[in-house]
Formats: C-alpha cells, structure tokens, sequence
C-alpha cells in the first residue's frame, strides 16, 4: 500500500472515530447517495421524492408517517459549502408548473438537506422528547459512479477490456479501426493524442445514445472544467511489444494513471466514500427496447457497480477502522409508469435477476440490498383497451414529441426473467418471439390538493427501505 494511500485510509478511520463517538449525543445524520446510468431519471426521482417527503399525503408506506410521528419535515442549507446545492424548487417547478416538462440531467455531484422532526417509537416516545434526522441527499452521475471500477485496473488491462468491448458494439468500428493502425512505440505526438482522445469520445457518445450502459470513463461525457486538459486526453490503444518513455504507449498510460489519482480518487474520498445508504437507478426498459445485447450490459454494468461500494452495517469498530459503509443499496427500475400495473411484479423480479450478483454479494458483507420498480413522477395513466376481442392493458400519456394524447402497450414482460436474460447472455441479436416498445411522455398537468406531493409509483416504499429505520 502506498503510503499517500494509507494516510487517505487513516484519515478516514479518524473521521470514522470522531463520527461514531460524537453520534449519540446529536441529531441523526442519513446521507443518501443517489445515481443512475444515462436516462435513469435521477433529477425526477429526487425531486419527486423530497415533494413528498415534505407533503406526505401520497406515502402511505412510510412507517413514521403512517404511525403519525413526523410532526414536521424542512429544507434547510446543506452542510457541505463548496458542493453545489439541488436545485429542488426549480426541477419541481419545470414538472408541475402550468407547461411542465422534464428537467435537465445531472452533470455534476449536487446536494441537500432535508431535516425531519419525528416523534421517538414505542416506550422511549414517553422517555424522551422528539428528534432531529437529517437527510442529506447527494446527487451525482452513474458515468462517476462507474470510474471507480478503474482503480484496480492498470491502462493496460484498461485497454484491453475497453478495445474487446468495443469490438462487440457497432459504435466502436470507427475507433477501433483508428486505434488498430496505432503504433503506440512511436514518439508522443501531442495531436495524435488529442485525435484520439476526440475520436474516443465521439465513440463513447455514441454508445451512450445506444443504449450501452458501460461507457466509462465518465468523465469523458461530462467533462467540466476539465475539457481539454491532458488528464482527459488518453484514449485505449493496443499494447505494444515495447514502448520508451517518451512514447505514444508510456504517455497514454501516464495520464490514465492521473485521471485515477486526480480525478477518481478525489470524488471517492470526497463523497463517495461518506454515504451511508445508496440508490442505483436504472433504466431497465430502456435495456430491453435496445435489444438483449444491452440487457447483458446493463447486468454486468450492475456487478460491477458493486465493486465500487464497500457494503456492510456502521458498527462502532467497523467506522474506526474502515471509514464509513453502506448499509443499505436499493437497485430501481425506473419509468415504471410505462407499463401497466398488472407488468410491475415482472419488471421488478427482472430488475432483482439483473443484480443477482450484486445483491448477493453485499448480502454477504452485511449490507441490506433491495430491488423495485417505481417513477418518481408518474406521467401516465392505465386504462384496459379492446383490441381484436382481446383486452390490453396499456398506459396513456402525453407524448414528449408532440403534446397529443397516446396510449402505448408496450409488449408483455416475461414473468420468468430466464426468458430475457438467458439470449442476452448468449449474445443474441434481437428477442425471438417478443418485441418491446417505447414511447416517450412528457410529464402531465397537476392539479394537487394541500398536503399531496405530486403522483408517484412505490417513492413511500423506497423511503421506507432507505431511511424507515432512521425516522
């Protein structure tokens, strides 16, 4: 272990130590960690789930709120000052307001603070007055979340995984034919590299708009301040038979190395490595409209997310000496409000065949790890439609192209998740007896009564699994 690194582990049991001792004697802190890869809908499902953290008339579920223990809910200023706050009333402006419409996606970490005065349970609620949780939501991109699979990859294996995955994705032919012409042993060329790095993003964008959910390094779509800085200028070649210190191959993976140390590590240490509960949405329709290629991404993509967490309960020595874990992971499906009710339970049990893997591995260090199906703002409604004799179960909504009304059957889910993760793993084309449809909605106008958030499908549940223990 280097030491920069077993200082950065001290540090954070020290943090550990001083959390865990000074914890019994002041208010509760949750720090919530919410993802999800491209189109998952993370902007919606916070700002639908905090709308209804504070009005609760829509979170039947909640345990605290239905024992009528939430004597108030508040936004107050987070306590992290140099991260950038969620623009709560804003996103919920843009979908409830008279011309709604969806807000723009996260591109950078953001956070807020939500604070609960609840009544204690049982005998202590006679013992003791109420108290103080707070809610500390931290929002920030998959494509991040996915970088921290690079830790324990050098460039070289980096290069080889990303070079065969490309070979598998019609997007990548263009890159790969660029990168196999490559002679990495030649001299750095400071706009060869450039060329490359550009022609890898380009790459990457495309493959996102694809469908694929492994698209890292995430920083390459959303670069920031970082845009055109060398720690972004590097791309995957082939490795080769020898390289000097002044070639293409040594520099390329130089600058790899600093992407990790520089822009990784930082992020980790700085967020990641603080939260307590996390929520990985995912956008599992979407997988299967795009083929069973996709489907067979997205799982792998969820097994690896893993690896970037260190599951297990917050005991009294496993803070001290670990820093900080995440007790809790919760893999949703989002966009549930596409399909009828009667398909939720089959998108759900597809959603937990996905993170099989996942959750069987976090089970195992001690970590509570959950799946479900929901929308953190519901655009549809359900209606049974007569078609050929036969009744089809479908949503109707307003579409996001042309404002007119539709309604959508989308397919039918397989209630045996075999039936569609068993081609995708065997790297089939297309589904054979099955085709899965989309439509894209637009959310709808609201018209809500005091004390009701704005609809949603299961946001009580989820709160209930990610935080029910706290209030």
């Amino acid at each position: 272990m280097a030491i920069s690194d077993l200082t950065e582990q001290l540090g954070r049991s020290l943090e550990g130590l001083v959390a865990t001792v000074t914890e019994p004697f002041s208010d509760t802190v949750v720090r919530l960690g919410v993802t999800g890869l491209s189109r998952a809908g993370k902007t919606v499902f916070i700002s639908g789930l905090v709308a209804n953290l504070l009005d609760r008339g829509r979170m039947p579920q909640l345990s605290a709120e239905a024992s009528r223990r939430i004597e108030a809910a508040y936004l107050q200023p987070q306590p992290d000052d140099t991260i950038p706050r969620f623009d709560f009333e804003g996103h919920l402006a843009a979908l409830t307001g008279d011309a709604p419409h969806w807000p723009d996606s996260t591109r950078a970490v953001s956070e807020l603070r939500l604070s609960f005065r609840v009544k204690p349970a049982g005998l202590m609620a006679a013992i003791t007055g109420s108290q103080t949780v707070h809610l500390d939501i931290v929002d920030y991109p998959g494509e991040w979340l996915l970088d921290l699979a690079l830790l324990d990859k050098s460039y070289a294996r980096w290069a080889e995984d990303t070079l065969t995955r490309m070979a598998r994705r019609p997007e990548g032919a263009a890159y790969l034919a660029t990168a196999r012409a490559e002679d990495g042993s030649l001299r750095f060329d400071e706009m060869r590299a450039q060329g490359l790095a550009q022609s890898f993003t380009e790459y990457l964008q495309a493959a996102r708009a694809a469908g694929w959910s492994d698209c890292t390094p995430g920083r390459f779509l959303l670069p920031g301040e970082l845009a055109g800085s060398p720690v972004l200028t590097f791309a995957p070649i082939p490795e080769p038979a020898s390289a000097s210190r002044s070639s293409l191959w040594h520099e390329m993976e130089r600058r790899f190395e600093a992407y990790k140390s520089k822009v990784v590590k930082p992020f980790f240490s700085a967020h990641f490595a603080r939260i307590d509960r996390q929520v990985v949405l995912v956008d599992v329709l979407g997988a299967i409209h795009a083929g069973p290629q996709a489907l067979e991404d997205l799982r792998q993509t969820m097994a690896e997310i893993l690896s970037a967490f260190r599951p297990g309960r917050n005991g009294f020595l496993s803070s001290i000496l670990l820093g900080r874990r995440v007790e809790k992971i919760l893999f949703a499906a989002t966009k549930a409000d596409h399909l009828h009710q009667s398909q939720h339970a089959a998108l759900t049990a597809i959603t937990e065949a996905l993170v099989r893997e996942a959750r069987d591995r976090a089970a195992f260090s001690g970590a509570e790890v959950a799946a479900m199906s929901l929308a953190g703002l519901r655009a549809t409604v359900e209606e049974m439609v007569e078609r050929d004799g036969e009744a089809l179960p479908m949503v109707r909504g307003r579409l996001l192209s042309t404002g007119k009304q539709a309604a959508m059957y989308p397919g039918e889910l397989p209630s045996d998740p075999a039936r569609l993760l068993s081609p995708a793993r065997k790297g089939a084309d297309r589904w054979l007896d099955a085709d899965f449809a989309l439509m894209a909605f637009a959310p709808a106008r609201l018209n809500l009564r005091p004390g009701e958030g704005p609809p949603h499908i299961r946001l009580d549940r989820a709160a209930e699994f990610l935080i029910g223990d706290r209030l």
